[in-house]
């Protein structure tokens, strides 16, 4: 666990810790709390690195079956 939390921080994932703080910061200041599960979302995302990513992880494979 610790090894997944401290290591490989690609963009993305940095981006996606900077936008959850954005979202956090702009829904105390705008006082509207409904944005605040949207922010842990990305929180949640960037801190234990879910998600497809550029990886192609989440990728389907489109094969054509042979009907012979």
């Amino acid at each position: 666990m610790k090894n997944r939390l401290f290591t490989y921080w690609p963009v993305m994932r940095i981006v996606r810790l900077a936008f959850a703080g954005f979202v956090f910061a702009n829904a105390y200041e705008t006082r509207q709390w409904i944005f605040v599960p949207i922010g842990l979302f990305f929180l949640l995302q960037a801190v234990f690195n879910w998600g497809c990513g550029i990886q192609g992880n989440c990728a389907v494979n489109y094969k054509k079956e042979s009907h012979e």
